[in-house]
């Protein structure tokens, strides 16, 4: 075994700097990936966020179906996913998450399979 591993990688610790306490279970945004909050972080204070590829049931705004293996779009304004034929507005991330199984268009939450791939982090230029 390599003596220079530092960690399976499955989690980060991340800081809070929102302005609010992110919740057990939300949605975060860690640079290209869409990580999940593994416990309550207080503004300021440093947490254990999920970066494992994994299936989580989380946050999508109501309008919009998923059909299973759909593309995602994170949209960081609503904290919630939208289809990822949507356009992407400025911090948005692409390309990272998919649909795990289909949602209905009135459905506010969707399992959703975290970090499939590199995000893309769109600059809104």
């Amino acid at each position: 075994m390599a003596t220079n591993k530092i960690t399976e990688g499955r989690r980060v610790t991340y800081t809070n700097a929102s302005g609010a306490t992110i919740s057990s279970g939300a949605p975060v945004v860690v640079g290209s990936l869409v990580g999940v909050a593994c416990a309550d972080i207080a503004d300021g204070a440093s947490g254990q966020v999920s970066i494992e590829r994994a299936v989580y049931q989380l946050p999508k705004t109501a309008g919009s179906a998923f059909t299973l293996g759909q593309a995602l779009l994170f949209d960081v304004s609503a904290a919630a996913f939208i289809p990822g034929s949507a356009t992407a507005a400025a911090g948005d991330i692409s390309g990272c998450c998919v649909a795990a199984a289909a949602a209905a268009s009135a459905d506010t939450t969707a399992l959703v399979l975290i970090n499939a791939g590199v995000g893309t982090v769109e600059t809104g230029t």
